[in-house]
């Protein structure tokens, strides 16, 4: 019986290829990835994808290939493949959610820190040669204790990062699509507010959201409006949740007193002007970036992909109506 071919479009850590080589045909690139034209070359006969979060996956690819069955994401947010396309096509889509939650959770919390006290411009100012500049009214950053933290997407992030914040005294509101039941908001101490109640509340806004029609920009200037002045705004969701143009006003304005970004706009593009900001903290989309998490992730995309040879439906399928098609 022939083994079915895999093409993995990214070098990923070696633990889910490994599990791979003994039960398919795996296609890795040589250096760090396929260019598109590597992989249109190279998709004919492919069974199985596996692709990695912020790289697009090209919708060519997707309408031309006939043997395509299932494309494992690596990573949980699937916005650079098109789902829709894919199930159309009846081709299984799937993530690795659970392997990056407290990794993302933990970089929320360590960006606030950096942020609200003020700990990434103090190092920068020391890294700068202006010396130590101790005094009592020196370097004054704000606390996280007893301030109204807004968590605006309230899936495993955004609960791991409620459950962390609390720790830290912090009082959680949230917005959600759908709330939770009862016992998960006692479980949380986290309170329901619909989204203007929300941004009009929270001292700290962050953001967890995946990337959609609905949330592209949503957080854009009318949301601005309705936060409170001095507010932080953290974001480790998708850069295009947040409308940059009047982030970058706001927090020239004063009306938002700092932001921390694991995720741009268009990245890999920063704008020069919140480069400048000392008020800014932008780190290169570190949210999963451990050892521990991205081993994770590797396994749980390959599982993805053996649990579906063997005939299974993947416990992360995106988009389980494919299994309902004749």
């Amino acid at each position: 019986m022939n083994k079915p071919k895999v093409l993995v479009t990214y070098r990923i850590p070696g633990e889910g290829l490994r599990m791979l080589d003994e039960q398919a045909e795996v296609i890795c690139p040589e250096n760090e990835r396929f260019t598109p034209e590597e992989l249109s070359a190279k998709v004919d006969g492919v069974e199985a994808v596996i692709t990695v979060f912020g790289i697009p996956f090209p919708d060519e690819l997707i309408r031309k290939s006939g043997s395509l069955r299932i494309i494992s994401n690596y990573g949980a947010g699937v916005d650079n493949i098109n789902v829709e396309l894919a199930t159309e096509k009846g081709i299984v889509v799937t993530n690795t959610p659970g392997a990056v939650t407290a990794p993302t959770a933990e970089l929320t919390i360590g960006l606030m820190i950096a942020l609200m006290r003020r700990v990434a411009e103090c190092h920068c100012k020391l890294h700068s040669g202006k010396g130590l500049e101790w005094g009592v009214m020196e370097n004054l950053g704000r606390g996280l204790n007893g301030k109204a933290l807004g968590i605006i997407g309230m899936g495993r992030i955004g609960r791991a990062t409620a459950v962390r914040a609390r720790a830290l005294g912090m009082d959680i509101v949230y917005h959600n699509r759908h709330r939770l039941d009862e016992k998960a908001e006692r479980e949380l101490e986290a309170s329901w507010l619909p989204l203007p109640d929300l941004l009009q509340t929270a001292d700290v806004i962050s953001l967890h959201t995946p990337l959609t029609r609905e949330t592209y920009h949503l957080i854009n200037g009318e949301a601005f409006e309705k936060m409170k002045s001095g507010v932080f705004l953290i974001n480790t969701s998708r850069g295009p949740v947040v409308d940059e143009k009047e982030l970058i006003k706001n927090l020239e304005g004063g009306k938002v007193a700092g932001a921390a970004l694991d995720v741009l706009e268009n990245e890999p593009h920063i704008p020069d002007a919140l480069l400048k900001m000392e008020q800014v903290v932008v780190v290169p989309h570190i949210g999963t970036a451990t050892v521990e998490s991205r081993e994770e992730m590797s396994r749980v995309a390959a599982e993805n992909l053996l649990v579906f040879f063997r005939g299974g439906k993947p416990e992360n399928t995106v988009n389980p109506e494919v299994f309902n098609k004749g």
